[in-house]
C-alpha cells in the first residue's frame, strides 16, 4: 500500500487483480444489479488509490479496509439505486450473478433461485453481514469492522439471519 500511496499505478494494478472480484462478488449481494455493482466497485477503486495514504494495517487488514470503503460507499449511494431491485433476483440466468455465487451456493441449480430469493429477502444489515460472514469469508470481527458495528452486534445479525433462513426452509419443506 505503501507503493500505492505514492501513484505507483502497477502497484494499484496488483492490488486490483488480487481483490476485485472479491470486491464485486459482495458489492453484487450488495446492489442485487450488475452496472451497480460494477459502479460501486468502480468508485470504491477510486477511493482506495485516493485514500491509499490512510490506510493503517494496525487497525484492520486490507481486505477488510477494502470492504469497509464499499460498504460505506453503497451506504452513501442508496438513494441512486431508489426503485430499483436491492437484491438479486430469483432468476440467475445472467451468467455474472451465477458466477458470483458459483462457489459459495449448493450445486443443484433449483436451489440457486430459491437461496437468492430467500437471502435477498433478508434485512439489509443481515443481508450484508451473511454475505461478509459466509460469502466473503471474514470473521464477526472483521464483519463488525466493515458494517461499523460492535462484534456483538454483527454476531447477533449473523444470528438472526441465519434463524430466518433455517425458519423459511424448515417452513417450506414441512409444505
Amino acid at each position: 500500500m505503501g507503493n500505492v500511496s505514492r501513484g505507483d499505478k502497477d502497484a494499484f494494478g496488483i492490488l486490483v487483480r488480487r481483490h476485485v472480484d472479491s470486491l464485486y462478488r459482495y458489492a453484487l449481494r450488495l446492489t442485487g444489479s450488475s452496472d451497480n455493482a460494477e459502479d460501486l466497485v468502480q468508485e470504491t477503486w477510486l477511493a482506495v488509490w485516493q485514500n491509499a495514504n490512510r490506510y493503517r494495517p494496525n487497525k484492520a487488514s486490507l481486505s477488510t479496509w477494502m470492504h469497509r470503503i464499499l460498504h460505506n460507499k453503497f451506504i452513501d449511494g442508496r438513494r441512486r439505486w431508489r426503485g430499483e431491485p436491492n437484491h438479486i433476483p430469483a432468476d440467475t440466468a445472467d451468467t455474472q450473478q451465477h458466477s458470483a455465487w458459483q462457489s459459495a451456493t449448493p450445486s443443484e441449480p433449483d436451489l440457486m433461485p430459491r437461496l437468492n430469493s430467500l437471502l435477498s429477502a433478508l434485512p439489509e444489515n443481515q443481508r450484508a453481514a451473511l454475505t461478509l460472514a459466509h460469502i466473503q469469508g471474514f470473521s464477526n470481527k472483521e464483519v463488525a469492522h466493515i458494517l461499523r458495528v460492535s462484534v456483538r452486534a454483527a454476531e447477533s445479525m449473523l444470528a438472526r439471519a441465519r434463524r430466518t433462513l433455517r425458519e423459511q426452509l424448515t417452513d417450506e419443506l414441512e409444505n
